[in-house]
């Protein structure tokens, strides 16, 4: 199972990412996270990494080298096959060490970021994390959970073409429920029938209920609902690893129906 974490910048996609891996670990799955946000850094200490993995575009050559073997017109559609990975299935156990770090029943697999000023468009790291989404080749007690990059560009390139469940982390904003009504469209555009939102800092039962009663207008299912939690703020603030007994059972929840929703 495949599953794309998306939504607004500041929503709280990263944390979702790490809360989530940490709950599949406590069901007995092996969590497999992969970072395809080329702007956040710091979501190796939210799972308990001391530092992150060396990124997946080094291990193919690097920023240039995929851009040379990109077609000379955008590459946005799925059915617009690349070819930057020279096999067809990639098992986790076949990923060089040094690109895919591991403790816990977790591990964490980074695709790229843009380091320096004047480094050019984050291009080739999306066409680069479609084509790893869909050769990775997971065992029945892996779990993927793609920490995507903020807003919607990443289903323009088309790197939910290889995803089973999308969730849209959604704050009490009107930005970010406007973002979730994108985001159901465009995964039900591309095949993908388990679209879902998740509330996330959410103040109060009345606060929930309003954003509830706004997605339903949107045609946006919501899975879950993680209250406002200073516990998450603080080890965030401070570069530690998340975890939370309030958000844990809900978390918990919708693990349960992600797997009932594509048949686990």
């Amino acid at each position: 199972m495949k599953i794309s974490i998306c939504g607004k910048g500041g929503s709280g996609k990263s944390a979702m990412t790490a809360l989530l891996a940490r709950g599949v670990q406590d069901k007995g799955y092996r969590a497999v996270v992969v970072d395809s946000d080329e702007s956040n850094s710091g979501l190796h200490r939210m799972l308990g990494f001391e530092t992150p993995p060396v990124p997946l575009l080094e291990l193919v050559g690097g920023k240039q080298e995929v851009k040379n073997v990109l077609p000379k017109t955008p590459v946005a559609l799925p059915e617009q096959e690349t070819n930057i990975i020279a096999r067809n299935q990639i098992p986790l156990d076949d990923i060089p060490s040094q690109h895919i770090i591991k403790r816990d029943g977790i591990s964490l697999i980074s695709v790229g970021k843009i380091l320096q000023a004047l480094e050019g468009c984050a291009c080739p790291m999306g066409v680069l994390s479609r084509e790893f989404i869909k050769k990775l080749c997971l065992n029945r007690n892996e779990v993927a959970i793609v920490d995507m990059e903020a807003g919607v560009e990443h289903f323009g390139r088309g790197v939910e073409s290889g995803i089973d469940s999308v969730l849209v982390v959604v704050d009490p904003s009107f930005e970010s429920l406007q973002l979730a009504g994108r985001v159901a469209t465009m995964a039900s555009e591309i095949g993908i029938r388990s679209t879902w939102a998740v509330l996330n800092k959410v103040p109060s039962d009345e606060i929930a209920s309003k954003l509830r009663e706004e997605l339903g207008k949107r045609n946006v299912d919501v899975i879950g609902a993680i209250p406002y939690d200073p516990e998450i703020f603080e080890a965030d603030l401070e570069g530690l690893p998340l975890q939370s007994s309030r958000a844990a059972q809900e978390i918990g929840r919708i693990i349960d129906t992600l797997f009932s929703s594509v048949g686990k």
